[in-house]
């Protein structure tokens, strides 16, 4: 430990700590814009500048250690002379159009120059502009990027793929991606992009002209872990975000039916628990990696290929969902499947590609998913209507495609879908029910590093299963397994960070990852629901009973199922969303 005095007063600290660090565990402010925790400590932006006493220059303080008897100023006029110019010469080569920016409000340059009162930027202003590139379900506007290196060093340090870089050099260094091609489309960089430079690609004028539609019967299905964020950037008045308010918010901009992806989670878990005990019986060789996360496949397809063939063929619930309602739904409803437009809300970026892959077209008249749009999304929706969510009575899902399990909630959560394959799979080798929290060992509280084994028993064998969230921890499973130093029955593992709780459509917060309470929420959600096992579901078994016939079953493999040698990376979208 060490003393140093921060404006007069004095502090023990750690002798590896940052000034940043110290200052703010003792909640003295100092502003930053590039800095993030142990992903970025570069000092790039230059407005945490501070003065330390025997040092002639400034010191940016995210970067620069303490040392015994430091004495720092944050507050100089020194000190807010610098930050000032140096947030103005950000500024002047910013696209300072900010009611037009889909940041305007949460954008943290934009809160930093009202903050520090700097109204006026004295340099000439200039900035490069290219035109949105609607291929993509991620759009960079490099007219708004600051050069943080945010994006850069999250890519790299927690995603292990690298797609951006800082490239040329002096007044025309820039960030650009260097390996489009192998972007999963996780958003991660979206979600720590302090302005407006990153963003998905806004679909939601498509889905209201959806909407508008006569013609078009409009379903709209929502993801396990949109139910745990919903609300985060809207006004609730003090009423609780339940998923009874956020199906009756989702109702009132227009469609015809509200379903719950939840339900296709469920039927993911029959198909995949059944894949899984027929590798084991016929002797495959394992791993079978789960295949619910587009941004994990487009991972390994890219890194990996040797291991595509482990893929589950069982297509994510978002899929599975766009499938029945096309063809079981549209059945019920004795009406024509071109006719019905899917839309989903999914925390995810990579969805947006997911519905346009071949084979994701069951009854050749268009995509099952006819459009994905992120939580983000669904709150500028609800904001441009003037929906006041605060007045609205809960609400239920609608019928049959709205009933799920506390099985299909825990998907939006590490370790959820392994979790709710064992209880199923544990119940079609014994015909009996585990406890339902029989597997709780696979969970995660939050982001981890590394991946988490466990054993389990079933019936005659042990079931060896590894869990992992974050492509940088999937990245270094995956050497393991090519290297034989570890081998798995069957392994789950999701791009994002937590899981889809913690993926990039999700509400952006600075400074804050709710990631962890958003996957508390759904796995008390799963606690409290009457029924926990994915096969108990009564609308899942009517829907077998009377449509698919049994999990496997060839109109379950034409429907549920897909080849993922269909398609190949790269792969592109035209701007309506579809394949290009």
């Amino acid at each position: 430990m060490v003393t140093i005095t921060i404006d007069g007063t004095a502090y023990e600290a750690p002798e590896e700590a940052t000034i940043l660090e110290v200052a703010r565990e003792h909640r003295v402010d100092i502003p930053t814009l590039c800095y993030l925790r142990e992903i970025n400590e570069i000092g790039a932006c230059r407005v945490c500048l501070v003065e330390v006493e025997g040092i002639d220059h400034l010191v940016a303080a995210c970067n620069n250690k303490v040392a015994d008897g430091m004495f720092v100023h944050t507050d100089t006029p020194r000190v807010r002379r610098a930050r000032a110019a140096n947030l103005q010469l950000i500024l002047s080569r910013h696209d300072r159009r900010c009611p037009t920016c889909f940041r305007n409000g949460t954008c943290q340059l934009q809160a930093l120059a009202d903050r520090m009162n700097v109204h006026e930027v004295p340099y000439t202003t200039f900035f490069e502009t290219k035109p949105i590139d609607a291929r993509f379900p991620l759009v960079r506007e490099p007219e708004k990027c600051i050069n943080c290196l945010r994006c850069v060093s999250t890519c790299q340090k927690v995603q292990a793929l690298g797609v951006w870089d800082l490239v040329d050099s002096g007044s025309r260094a820039h960030v650009d991606a260097i390996a489009e091609d192998e972007c999963a489309y996780c958003g991660q960089c979206i979600a720590n992009c302090p302005t407006g430079a990153l963003h998905e690609r806004d679909d939601t004028d498509r889905v209201f002209e959806a909407i508008n539609d006569p013609e078009k019967v409009v379903i709209a299905q929502v993801a396990p872990a949109v139910r745990s964020s919903w609300a985060e950037m809207l006004d609730l008045g003090g009423k609780a975000p339940t998923t009874g308010r956020m199906v009756a918010a989702i109702r009132r901009l227009g469609f015809d039916y509200v379903f719950d992806t939840d339900f296709a989670a469920d039927v993911t878990i029959m198909e995949e628990a059944s894949e899984l005990l027929e590798h084991i019986a016929e002797g495959v060789p394992g791993p079978m990696f789960t295949s619910c996360c587009p941004g994990w496949v487009r991972f390994v397809k890219t890194r990996y290929p040797a291991l595509v063939g482990k893929l589950s063929t069982t297509k994510s619930p978002q899929q599975i969902f766009g499938a029945l309602a096309k063809t079981y739904y549209a059945q019920i409803l004795g009406i024509d499947p071109a006719k019905i437009y899917v839309v989903s809300y999914m925390p995810c970026i990579a969805k947006k590609m997911e519905a346009a892959y071949p084979g994701m077209d069951s009854t050749g008249s268009g995509p099952d998913v006819d459009a994905v749009l992120t939580v983000r999304e669904l709150t500028r929706q609800l904001r441009s209507r003037f929906v006041n969510v605060d007045l609205l009575e809960e609400e239920e899902f609608d019928r049959p495609l709205g009933i799920a399990t506390g099985a299909g909630h825990i998907f939006g959560v590490t370790g959820g879908v392994m979790e709710a394959a064992l209880r199923t799979a544990y119940n079609f080798v014994t015909g009996e029910n585990p406890d339902a929290d029989a597997f709780h060992e696979v969970r995660f509280e939050g982001p981890e590093r590394g991946w988490r084994e466990k054993t389990f028993d079933l019936p005659d064998r042990q079931l060896k299963i590894a869990v992992a969230s974050g492509l940088t921890n999937a990245d270094a499973l995956c050497r393991a397994l090519e290297r034989g130093e570890v081998s798995y029955d069957f392994v789950e593992i999701m791009a994002c960070p937590g899981g889809c709780v913690g993926g990039g459509g999700q509400p952006i917060i600075e400074g804050i990852n709710l990631s962890a309470d958003r996957g508390c929420t759904l796995r008390i959600i799963d606690e409290q629901s009457d029924l926990r096992f994915s096969h108990e579901n009564p609308a899942v078994q009517a829907c077998y009973d009377d449509f698919l016939g049994q999990p496997l079953s060839e109109r379950a493999e034409e429907l549920l199922h897909s080849n993922h040698a269909d398609w190949s990376m790269p792969i592109r979208m035209t701007a309506d969303g579809t394949q290009a």
